[in-house]
């Protein structure tokens, strides 16, 4: 059968030259198939047959009745799963060749028998009209920090006339996440729209208890946000996550782009979070670059920002207790020790706090995750601990005093070496060399003490670490005048007479 230019060709070669060699040439067929065409004067379709026999004896023929019931009783079914099923059974003649067609009949069965797919329509989006914002988790990035894995979200923006998008690092759903979100998408456009769309989040609205059907309301802090940028807050339908559909696509494709980025540069790890920031705000730019356009389109339909922006933090006044801890949220952070009994003053930021004393600032403290958690840090406790050295082993919080596995493994040495008692106070004694130098240089020497089989002390770690500089004094060289023992000799023998 030849196609449909093959046709065409050989149709207007013979008319021109009413040669059959000719034209059978010119459309590359042979002569008697250029022969048969023109005498019945029939396009290819009318000359082609059906083909409704089979030419080999169907190899599911034993099989396929019962999987059609099996995929009416559970169309998510997979192919490759039923295959494999089928082929266990000795009498279902299968074999790993028929894959591929058992694979094809199943496909043919969705497409004619199975059950109706999600329609996603398209819609019509005007300039600088809506903006999506929404969270997704980065696990699947595997991005890792100074060698420690890294557990973030992305507070994700999008322009949904242009896809152009701005996504910020946070460690929640928060409320403040979305502040820190939104505020830095709207620095990087300089504009803002008009409406502002989420899905049901939390952080947005909140359920109405005595609503039969579980009717959802903006929470007031949500609307004064909507209120300070003059946006118009919208949602989506409860459960109907494809109404966020741009967002939702742009989230997949952002990570997909992260992803490749990350591959290009060979490593997963980065030397701080603000490396890692920078990395995903340089990929995004590159992204949105393909996109001005249609993102000069948006921003002549958008109005400009109002001069002030909202706080990205929440105030709170807690007091320090006997334990040098504070508590925010319901978790517990230490402190430095001199601040126990003073009222500080803190600012709740999405992933950190910032401790203040009156005006000045005192501390900056990582923030944790959830409730009823604790972050110690050891710098904070150091001094308490060696002098009070007996209440180590029953400390609350002791595991928090191993900055890494390598400091476990250095207190069981020194326990194991040197005592219960004694090792916990020379173990003490390399955090607080820790404390005074660095957390890592101390690992370093660690390490290598580890490996050694005679016992060692802190006193060896800390010397390894900032060896100490002893000086010599030096003395002026004695040189003695002999003649005062002279005069005093001769005002004894004076005496003496």
């Amino acid at each position: 059968m030849i196609n449909h230019q093959q046709h065409k060709r050989l149709r207007e070669k013979f008319a021109v030259t009413s040669n059959m060699s000719i034209s059978a040439l010119h459309a590359d067929v042979d002569r008697k198939t250029a022969r048969k065409y023109l005498q019945t004067d029939q396009t290819p379709d009318q000359l082609q047959k059906p083909h409704l026999w089979r030419t080999r004896k169907d190899p599911l023929e034993a099989v396929w009745p019962e999987v059609r019931i099996m995929l009416h009783d559970a169309p998510e079914l997979e192919a490759k799963m039923l295959f494999e099923h089928f082929s266990n059974q000795p009498d279902s003649g299968l074999e790993p060749s028929h894959l591929r067609t058992f694979q094809r009949r199943v496909r043919h069965w969705r497409a004619t028998e199975g059950p109706d797919k999600e329609v996603f329509f398209a819609q019509h989006r005007k300039p600088g009209e809506l903006m999506q914002l929404d969270w997704t988790y980065a696990r699947e990035l595997q991005v890792s920090i100074a060698g420690e894995s890294l557990d973030h979200l992305f507070c994700h923006c999008v322009l949904p006339y242009s896809n152009w998008q701005w996504a910020t690092r946070c460690i929640s759903e928060s409320f403040l996440s979305l502040v820190s979100g939104l505020q830095g998408a709207f620095k990087m456009l300089g504009k803002r729209p008009t409406h502002l769309s989420t899905d049901n989040t939390s952080s947005a609205t909140h359920q109405v208890c005595d609503h039969p059907q579980q009717k959802r309301e903006y929470n007031s802090d949500y609307l004064e946000l909507c209120t300070h940028y003059d946006l118009f807050p919208m949602t989506i339908n409860l459960g109907c996550p494809h109404e966020h559909g741009d967002v939702e696509s742009q989230n997949r494709h952002l990570k997909r782009r992260l992803n490749q980025h990350l591959l290009l540069r060979g490593s997963r790890d980065f030397d701080s979070l603000e490396k890692y920031d920078h990395f995903v705000r340089e990929v995004i730019r590159l992204a949105n670059s393909k996109r001005q356009e249609l993102v000069q389109q948006e921003l002549a339909a958008m109005r400009p920002l109002p001069e002030s922006v909202l706080a990205e933090y929440r105030e709170y006044g807690p007091r320090v207790s006997s334990h040098s801890v504070i508590r925010v949220k319901k978790n517990a952070y230490s402190v430095p020790s001199r601040l126990i009994g003073h009222q500080v003053k803190v600012q709740l930021y999405e992933s950190e706090l910032k401790v203040y004393l009156g005006r000045q600032w005192i501390v900056t403290l990582a923030r944790i995750r959830g409730d009823r958690g604790a972050l110690i840090d050891f710098r904070h406790v150091i001094e308490p601990l060696l002098r009070k050295p007996g209440v180590f082993l029953n400390y609350q919080h002791r595991e928090q005093l191993y900055p890494s596995g390598v400091y476990r493994a250095a207190y069981d040495r020194l326990a194991e070496d040197h005592g219960q008692q004694p090792g916990v106070i020379e173990y003490l004694q390399v955090l607080k060399a820790a404390a005074d130098h660095s957390v890592q240089a101390v690992e370093e020497a660690l390490s290598g003490f580890l490996n050694q089989r005679h016992k060692w002390r802190a006193l060896e770690v800390r010397d390894q670490v900032a060896p100490q500089c002893r000086k010599v004094v030096e003395l002026a060289e004695l040189a003695p005048d002999l003649a005062s023992y002279d005069s005093l000799l001769d005002q004894e023998v004076a005496h003496g007479d």
